[in-house]
């Protein structure tokens, strides 16, 4: 009996969490499940994948973040915070790693990662359309920083990445899985243009 009743229980209990999760996912994206302007996310947590993602201008209240990342090709508008932020975590969000400097730094290089595949937390799920020339921007103290890319290379995920940037120019620089490789992840140099 108490076995059956514990059964029953963790059985609820489960599906509460995940109609929760689902919500917070829901939140988060910003989508709705109505026939409402913008992405409708499928039921039973069926990924949406397009080939060509579609660009939604979305208000960002700029002050929440430290920086905001954008990138026109791919559709991509996302926030980060700082270092020393719970939120700047992979699992969550775009994120900025330690020792990164910020755009008015310069000769800086400022370095991003994000997960890539088709989880709600992918950011960079896009990343591997971008090519050498297409631009980047950064939103940081107000400002509108552009950059250009310039290198793309993979490496092999161990932990530790080699940066293959010029010194002599200010840079942002992104990082995630490479597309379908279990053992690689790609290495993005943009360049500031203006």
């Amino acid at each position: 009996m108490f076995f059956g009743c514990v059964f029953l229980l963790s059985d609820y209990f489960v599906k509460m969490k995940n109609e929760v999760f689902n919500d917070m996912k829901i939140a988060m994206m910003g989508f709705t499940t109505s026939s409402s302007s913008g992405p409708v996310v499928q039921e039973e947590n069926t990924p949406v994948i397009n080939e060509e993602p579609e660009y939604y201008e979305e208000e960002i209240d700029y002050s929440v973040y430290l920086g905001v990342l954008e990138i026109p090709r791919i559709g991509l508008k996302r926030g980060f915070y700082s270092v020393d932020s719970n939120y700047n975590n992979i699992a969550y969000n775009v994120t900025l790693v330690s020792g990164s400097d910020m755009p008015d730094v310069p000769n800086g290089n400022l370095i991003l990662m994000a997960h890539s595949g088709d989880s709600y937390i992918s950011y960079f799920a896009y990343l591997y359309m971008l090519e050498i020339g297409d631009d980047c921007y950064i939103t940081y103290n107000g400002l509108v920083y552009h950059y250009r890319i310039v290198n793309i290379y993979n490496v092999e995920k161990n932990g530790i990445v080699n940066i293959d940037r010029n010194y002599d120019q200010t840079t942002l620089t992104m990082i995630t899985c490479t597309k379908n490789s279990d053992s690689l992840q790609t290495v993005y140099i943009a360049e500031f243009v203006g």
